[in-house]
């Protein structure tokens, strides 16, 4: 077949098929939301993929026409619909390894006969067992999470990920294609020694608002930033308590950095861009849906917390969340009183001996907005965002995933893990302390 009918059909024929899909099955309004994060997902994903190709050497392409990192557009643009969209709308309740089985086997069937626009080598079926691991299935897997409105934290943690693609990856690979006169990655990989760890530490700070925020939406709103997966409860926990848009902070702070690293003008245009979206179009959208689902505590948030500049202070509201620390364990009475010296806003310091003997075996964080309590590391991190900005900032760091497990890992193996009070609980009024 010639070889322009071939990189046409790649294109356009994944993009009838979903098509058809859509019109059959006429989608759920969360399907939307399924869709765009399958696509956001796929689209670093298969780029990152052709980078690992270019190395080693799965397969290669005819590069006339316009390509991408040496694959023609067409065959990325498609394997875009192909994977990210097509699956979603054709096979949306089909079990997700089946479904993941038969997207492999339309790919393994359809590889070969793409010559000569796809060379295929020797070791490709290693190249397409990387493509299934890497892109098919994280994008199936957050598609039909969001769909079904199941697995919100690892969903979450995949829309981190895939904003850090998007941004960090995507968009500099983006500029370095259509302005190929610029240095592309190579004044960030220059950077050695102590300059390359302070880039790579000021990237995670700044980045670190924004992380915590979407991890703060799922953990106590039940929701993520998506449209049609939006928290079920208003937000004010966190980093919320100093700052109303962290997600928008953080991205502009990040893309101005990495400008910076990179030596990008357009990258920098691409921060300002983002200013403008975020200060216009999403401030009035945020405002008009958030007035109508929380009304009166959504207002009342917003004239106390700022848009982009923290406060030093949480804000609080509702009743004062409870922390149980025991008074007859050792270290847990030290971190006590470091807590009380430091007077923390809206948190109320309590005796675990109050609780019923073996019901609890490490320090308990207690909200009062409904939500589940949080023990050991996560506990302490919680107490910390009552202080003061600073504090908060440290303890979202500790609050991330694989931190607090790593932290608390270590906390444990240094004999500070869970322990049952021998101490019967008392029979005076329970004890409390450091409310304001």
């Amino acid at each position: 077949m010639s070889p322009a009918y071939l990189r046409a059909g790649s294109l356009y024929l994944p993009i009838v098929a979903a098509m058809l899909a859509g019109v059959r099955r006429r989608p759920e309004p969360r399907q939307f939301a399924a869709c765009l994060l399958s696509l956001l997902w796929t689209l670093p994903a298969l780029l990152l993929l052709q980078i690992a190709n270019l190395h080693a050497r799965w397969w290669s392409f005819a590069t006339d026409g316009a390509t991408l990192r040496a694959m023609p557009l067409e065959l990325y643009l498609g394997w875009l619909v192909l994977w990210g969209v097509l699956p979603q709308l054709a096979m949306p309740r089909l079990p997700l390894a089946v479904c993941a089985a038969v997207m492999a086997a339309l790919d393994l069937a359809v590889m070969p006969l793409c010559r000569p626009v796809v060379q295929l080598r020797p070791r490709w079926l290693v190249g397409e067992a990387a493509a299934v691991v890497l892109v098919l299935c994280p994008a199936l897997a957050i598609a039909r999470w969001t769909l079904t409105d199941t697995r919100l934290k690892l969903r979450a943690t995949l829309q981190v990920a895939t904003s850090a693609l998007l941004f960090l990856f995507f968009l500099p690979e983006l500029i370095f294609a259509t302005r190929p006169h610029t240095a592309g990655w190579r004044p960030m990989l220059e950077l050695t020694g102590w300059r390359a760890q302070l880039a790579v530490m000021s990237v995670l700070l700044v980045a670190l608002p924004g992380v915590s925020a979407v991890f703060e939406f799922a953990e106590r709103g039940q929701g993520t930033p998506i449209p049609y997966d939006p928290p079920r409860r208003l937000v004010a926990s966190g980093v919320y308590r100093y700052i109303a848009n962290p997600m928008q902070l953080s991205c502009t702070l990040t893309m101005l950095l990495w400008a910076a690293l990179l030596h990008s003008g357009w990258m920098l245009l691409g921060a300002c861009i983002t200013i403008v979206y975020s200060a216009g179009i999403a401030e009035w959208d945020e405002h008009e849906d958030l007035n109508q689902r929380f009304a009166a505590p959504w207002r009342q948030y917003r004239a106390e917390v700022r848009n982009w500049l923290p406060r030093l202070h949480p804000y609080i509201s509702g009743p004062p969340a409870a922390i149980y620390i025991a008074r007859t364990c050792g270290p847990c009475s030290e971190l006590r009183a470091w807590l009380e010296a430091r007077q923390p806003f809206g948190l109320e310091l309590r005796d675990a001996e109050e609780l019923p003997q073996g019901s609890i075996r490490r320090i308990r964080y207690q909200p009062r907005d409904g939500s589940a309590p949080v023990e050991g590391v996560r506990a302490v991190a919680r107490a910390l965002e009552h202080l003061h900005v600073g504090w908060a900032f440290a303890g979202a760091a500790l609050r991330l995933p694989l931190l607090w497990r790593a932290v608390q890992l270590v906390m444990d193996a240094s004999g500070f893990g869970p322990r049952t009070l021998s101490t019967p609980a008392p029979q005076h009024p329970p004890r409390s302390s450091c409310v304001r």
